[in-house]
Parts: structure tokens; C-alpha cells; sequence
């Protein structure tokens, strides 16, 4: 056993050489995080016992995600998201009302499909109408991302932050539109937080896209190939809805229904096209899978080791008995962190954090944790490396010639942010303070 590896010491240091790595070489994070857990276990074995591993994992979590990602795949497939933008753009004056359009409906979808697949159904449109106007699409694809990002905070299926929170605090499908707090009234939850954020960050999109009046052409509307995986989808969202009723504790309900929505999707789908089905599975995000499940396992090292309860305490000494110092730090320095970093471990080890300073200022935990989700998901707008939808925006533009830089896309990711940020966070407050 190496000494430098015991106690809280050790936990932060597996946690920060495995976090640098990820920054650093973000396509193989998931290797660099597994490497870290395995590094504890080997040579930290008072960290975490092997026997916790598995135990370690929010399996809810992860059947939600798991079964989320095959649905939405085949919500694709199926052209109905295509459909929805084909209707705005006929429907809309001007090529900047159409994309202003489309941003808006990219981030209405990214509220029950995950960032990056909403990113890969929109973008196509935005393209076409670039190309047909020889203009530079970049401004077009950067609102589609921060967009989607956006809308993903607002339900518990929108991204793997609101599926961790859920899990720690939890909450069912149903808590995310309203929720019981400390005093047993009930108050709009976090999905309200981020319309109103939502209202005002889409004036900064319209005052980028209301340049461009120019007529957009008539589109023949696509053919959706078929409605079943609409169904599907919709049928799953009900479920979770009422998943609360037989299983109030958030233990394995809505894990269970979204992979039964998977089994049930792929199962129809190999009835109906066999030879697309394996393609199909080849093309699941194992890699963001694993990842996913290593946060759970890096996270419950740190937390075992006492290094967050500590961090709590020392947080809270910093900002003294004020809520609203407490609230405010949480909130901007969770943005300015996860412009750079990836939001999942960063908002999974410090939710431990935000409820321990919660109990240490006798305040409600909802106030603190809501704003860390905001934050924590919103901050990702202000660079193109602080989510994987934005890195996704950015590799399609490359891939169309186009090479916008950190200034450019911060141009309006920066603004937007603020914007949503500060106007989420104030109905936070306003709310739950």
C-alpha cells in the first residue's frame, strides 16, 4: 500500500490525477477514470473495499440513461424530430426566424433526449439552409448546442446531471416540475428555473439570428417512416411520471421502465428491419456508459474518505451564516468550473458537498442543489469543450470546413450563459430561499 494513497489525502489526489487526465485527453477519459479507480483499489485499499464496487453505482441511474439512449436513437431513425423542423421553417418569415425556430424546438427535444442525439437530429437542417444561402453556419450550430444544454437540466431524463441529482436526492420524475421542500410546501421545481432562464437567454439568440431576413425557401416536408418509437417514447415518459407512486425512494423504478422501453423498442425494431439491428446496438454510447458508472465508483472513494464532509465545512467557514453567499458561490463557481471540466463527476462529487453545507447553515438543500445543477450544466455553454454537445456542434463544422475558435463560440455562449444562469438562478432563489 502506498501511503500517499490513504485517507481523504489519497482520495483527492486519485481524484485530481484521473480529473487532469480528463482535461487533458478527453477522448480517452473513460480509460484515464477507470485507471484511477483501479489505482485506488490496488494501492489505497482502505479507500474502498473491493466488495463496494458494485454497490458504489446508482444502477437506477444507469438503467435510466442506458434505456433513455436506445429509445432516443430510434426517435431518430424514425425522421419525426426532422418532421418537427421542416414545419418550422415553412412556417416561419425569415432564415433567422427558421433557425431562431429550430434552436428553440433543439431545446424543447433536449429535455427528454439527451444533448449530444439532439445535436445530431438538428443539426443537418441548419446546414442545408447555410448551404442554400452560402452563409456561415457556425453561429447557426453554436445556438443548437447551448440550446440543447440548456433544456437538459429541466426533467430527469434531459442529461446524466439530472439523473444524478434525482438519484441524491430522491427525486422522481414528477419532482422535477414540483416539489415538496423542508417545510412541506410544495414549490416549482427545477424545471421552471430553467424556463425562466430559457425566456430570457433567447433574446441573446434572437439578437444574433434577427440579422438574417432573408426568405427561406419552401421544403417538402419529410416522410416520417414511422410513429411507433414516438409512442414509445411517450409511453416511457408517462412511466416515469408515475413511477413515484410504487417507488417514492427512486430505487430502481424508473431504471426498470426506461430499459423496458429499450428491450421493448429494439425488439420492435428487429421484427421490423432484422438486418439494422445490430448496427443499432454497435452504435450505443458504451464508452459515455462506463464513464458514467466510473464517476459513481471515483466519487464513492472520495466520499468514503471524508473529504467532502470536510470540504463542506470549509466552504461553509468561507462564506460564513449567509444563505445567499452560500448559494451565489455555489452557483457561479460551479460555472466557471464547468466551462472546462466535464459536469458529471464534477456535479456527483460535489452535491455531498452542497447538502453537507446545507445542514451546516440550517438552510433548505433544495436551494443549494438546484442551483449547483444549474451551474453546473449551464457553465458547459461557455466554451466548446464544456459539454459534449458543443464538442459535437464544433466537430460537424469541422467536418464542413469550417474551424471557429474558443473567441467565436464564447461570442455567444458567453452572454448566453450569463444570461440564463443569472435569470434560472434568480427563480432559485426567489423560490426556495
Amino acid at each position: 500500500m502506498i501511503p500517499l494513497l490513504e485517507g481523504p489525502a489519497g482520495a483527492v489526489s486519485v481524484f485530481a490525477l484521473s480529473y487532469l487526465g480528463i482535461i487533458l485527453w478527453k477522448r480517452q477519459k473513460t480509460k484515464l477514470l477507470w485507471a484511477g479507480v483501479l489505482l485506488a483499489f490496488l494501492f489505497g485499499r482502505n479507500l474502498m473495499p473491493l466488495s463496494e464496487l458494485v454497490h458504489s453505482i446508482n444502477w437506477n441511474v444507469m438503467g435510466i440513461f442506458a434505456g433513455t439512449l436506445v429509445v432516443a436513437e430510434l426517435f431518430i431513425l424514425s425522421r419525426v424530430p426532422e418532421l418537427l423542423a421542416d414545419t418550422f421553417v415553412n412556417r416561419s418569415k425569415s432564415v433567422g426566424a427558421a433557425l431562431f425556430a429550430i434552436a428553440v424546438m433543439t431545446s424543447l427535444l433536449s429535455a427528454f433526449i439527451e444533448n449530444v442525439a439532439t445535436v445530431l437530429i438538428v443539426a443537418p437542417i441548419a446546414l442545408v439552409i447555410s448551404r442554400k444561402l452560402k452563409i456561415n453556419p457556425t453561429i447557426f450550430m453554436i445556438g443548437i448546442a447551448v440550446s440543447s444544454n440548456l433544456q437538459g437540466t429541466a426533467t430527469l431524463i434531459g442529461d446524466p446531471p439530472s439523473m444524478i441529482l434525482a438519484a441524491a436526492m430522491k427525486m422522481d420524475f414528477n419532482d422535477f416540475f414540483f416539489m415538496k421542500g423542508a417545510d412541506g410546501i410544495v414549490r416549482p421545481s427545477i424545471f421552471f428555473a430553467v424556463q425562466f432562464g430559457a425566456l430570457a437567454s433567447y433574446g441573446i439568440l434572437w439578437l444574433f439570428f434577427r440579422k438574417h431576413r432573408e426568405k427561406p425557401d419552401k421544403v417538402e416536408p419529410i416522410q416520417v417512416s414511422t410513429w411507433t418509437p414516438t409512442w414509445i417514447l411517450t409511453l416511457m415518459v408517462l412511466g416515469l411520471a408515475l413511477s413515484g407512486l410504487f417507488d417514492p425512494e427512486f430505487r430502481y423504478g424508473a431504471g426498470v421502465i426506461s430499459m423496458l422501453a429499450a428491450v421493448g423498442s429494439v425488439l420492435w425494431y428487429r421484427r421490423r428491419d432484422p438486418s439494422e439491428t445490430k448496427a443499432l446496438l454497435k452504435r450505443y454510447d458504451w464508452d459515455t456508459t462506463f464513464f458514467l458508472a466510473g464517476v459513481f465508483v471515483m466519487v464513492g472513494i472520495v466520499e468514503r474518505s471524508g473529504a467532502l464532509e470536510s470540504l463542506a465545512h470549509y466552504l461553509s467557514g468561507v462564506v460564513g451564516d449567509s444563505p445567499m453567499k452560500a448559494f451565489l458561490a455555489i452557483v457561479w463557481i460551479s460555472v466557471a468550473l464547468s466551462a472546462v471540466i466535464d459536469n458529471v463527476p464534477y456535479i456527483t462529487a460535489m452535491i455531498p458537498v452542497a447538502l453537507g453545507m446545507s445542514s451546516v447553515l440550517g438552510i433548505d438543500q433544495n436551494l443549494l442543489v438546484f442551483g449547483l445543477l444549474m451551474g453546473s450544466c449551464l457553465g458547459g455553454n461557455i466554451t466548446p469543450v464544456g459539454a459534449s454537445a458543443n464538442i459535437t456542434a464544433m466537430g460537424i463544422l469541422r467536418r464542413e470546413g469550417y474551424h471557429p475558435g474558443f473567441g467565436e463560440f464564447m461570442k455567444l455562449g458567453l452572454p448566453f450563459t450569463i444570461v440564463a444562469t443569472a435569470a434560472g438562478t434568480a427563480f432559485v432563489w426567489w423560490i426556495w430561499s
